[in-house]
């Protein structure tokens, strides 16, 4: 059985930032097998925590980059909590290499985080992203076309309006 599945619950509608949440569910599945299937080798734990970390920092940079081009209205506090995070497994892996804390209980937490922030800070900023980036996109076509004139632009932002809004609500 997988530790942690992956399901659509899961996905926020950005690929990018879906497909680094993929990557770190994998990585924790992964590691969770490990630990269930062999004697514990400490040393490999911590290497994979290691990684794990890094990729998870840069999966934050990564969200942060977005956040600022797009001016995320709360984005500070949605760093802060990337911050929080950073110190916790710095902490455990502190630990873990102390040998005050076991694999599995690191695993654990990691699963825990990264469900509740997916579920929650994450899932908050999915349709600011998602409607940015239509946008963006539009605007980009509009350029491309040579279309100033508003009676073109304004119904392709009208149609991305109602495309966000359909998406809102089949989330709900």
């Amino acid at each position: 059985m997988i530790f942690m599945p992956w399901s659509r619950d899961l996905s926020l509608g950005l690929p990018a930032i879906d497909a680094q949440h993929h990557w770190l569910v994998d990585t924790l599945n992964a590691l969770h097998t490990e630990l269930a299937t062999h004697e514990p080798d400490r040393a490999l734990i911590g290497q994979v925590l290691e990684g794990l970390m890094d990729y998870t920092v840069n999966h934050f940079v990564a969200e942060e980059v977005l956040f600022e081009r797009y001016r995320y209205p709360h984005a500070q506090a949605h760093k802060a909590l990337h911050d929080q995070f950073t110190r916790r497994v710095m902490h455990m892996l502190t630990d873990h290499e102390a040998g005050r804390s076991q694999g599995g209980e690191v695993v654990s937490l990691l699963k825990e985080w990264l469900i509740q922030h997916i579920m929650g800070a994450d899932k908050a900023y999915a349709p600011f992203l998602s409607a940015a980036e239509e946008t963006e996109r539009l605007i980009a076509l509009a350029r491309r076309q040579r279309l100033r004139s508003p009676r073109v632009v304004v119904p392709l932002l009208s149609r991305a309006a109602r495309k966000r809004r359909a998406r809102q609500a089949e989330r709900t």
